[in-house]
């Protein structure tokens, strides 16, 4: 999507999941009920078939010529991962993902026990509050773009955040459907207002090269903050009880919007990652055939000995002075 309509994109396509987030729990809690535990597994595996029958007609598009080999597998990660480390908006964003998605899994991992120990629901209940959850998640989407104009990026990542912490004290404190509900509502448009916001920070902190490969580690570091916050969450409700976790997870998560708001998030302002193209077309040692690969190309600054020191002292400098400036990467010989 063009940068413009990323944000849209974005809020459209979290509107697209959340809307069978509403839906499909409560047929799940319903089929439980009337049917039995096992009518939900069996009622989604063969639902995926219309996916697949999908993913083998659909054909992407041809984009432009592409005369360079395809990359290497394991070089590509490689590169990818070296990329994040040294992306200072990519880490931003991941270490803001991190900090929320680490405390927010409270409530995904708990809620079951919730409606069951706190509440003495059955899985109808259960499917109604994830319902609710994709509902208000839902409805926050379209909001979004409204939100985001208002607040800006963190702030509304600081609302999300904080909105989080109050639906897990309420679900700590549920002792009735009606204040797990109210809870479900607040906690699914502040996790659409987050996720969307940390995923379009993570994109425009992409280049075009490396966009699929960044989104991959955002998505694994999304999913792996939310594994293991289960098992934290999990471990600390069996030691201390349900209400004791949900507060220390809440608790946490706000202690994260102070600790974090130094990582700021990406809106593009300023900031172009597309080639400039400028450089001359490069002299070959020798010729290369078109399907021989992979290739690799290194730029060397040969810096004499004696101004080695005055040449990183001035490289630093440059760093701290313009941290947005895009520079060229290579290889520093003394």
């Amino acid at each position: 999507m063009p940068k413009q309509d990323l944000n849209a994109a974005v809020a459209a396509n979290s509107v697209g999941v959340n809307v069978s987030r509403a839906v499909g729990p409560a047929l799940g809690g319903i089929m439980v009920a009337q049917i039995g535990i096992t009518a939900p597994f069996w009622f989604n595996a063969f639902s995926n078939a219309a996916v697949i029958g999908a993913l083998f007609w659909w054909h992407s598009p041809r984009g432009r010529d592409q005369r360079l080999p395809v990359e290497r597998f394991f070089s590509s990660i490689r590169t990818g991962f070296r990329y994040a480390r040294y992306k200072p908006q990519l880490r931003a964003t991941l270490i803001r993902a991190v900090s929320f998605f680490l405390f927010a899994s409270a409530y995904w991992a708990l809620l079951a026990l919730v409606t069951r120990t706190q509440i003495a629901g059955g899985p109808d209940l259960y499917g109604y509050l994830l319902g609710a959850i994709g509902a208000s998640a839902v409805g926050g989407g379209l909001a979004l773009p409204w939100l985001k104009g208002k607040l800006g990026a963190n702030r509304l990542v600081a609302v999300g955040t904080l909105g989080t912490a109050v639906a897990m004290l309420l679900f700590g404190l549920a002792r009735d459907a009606v204040t797990a509900l109210l809870a479900s509502l607040i906690a699914g448009v502040s996790w659409i207002a987050v996720i969307a916001v940390l995923n379009v920070s993570a994109q425009l902190a992409l280049p075009e090269w490396v966009r699929g490969r960044g989104l991959a580690i955002f998505v694994t570091t999304f999913f792996g903050a939310l594994s293991l916050g289960s098992a934290i969450w999990g471990q600390l409700a069996g030691l201390t009880g349900l209400p004791p976790a949900l507060f220390v997870a809440a608790a946490g998560a706000i202690a994260t919007i102070p600790l974090t708001w130094h990582w700021k998030l990406q809106t593009a302002a300023g900031m172009d990652l597309t080639s400039s193209m400028h450089w001359p077309t490069p002299v070959l040692s020798h010729d290369i055939e078109q399907d021989r690969g992979p290739v690799l190309v290194t730029v060397e600054y040969r810096i004499r000995s004696q101004d080695r020191e005055a040449f990183y002292r001035r490289w630093k400098s440059r760093q701290r002075a313009a941290p947005r400036r895009r520079l060229s990467v290579g290889r520093l010989r003394g």
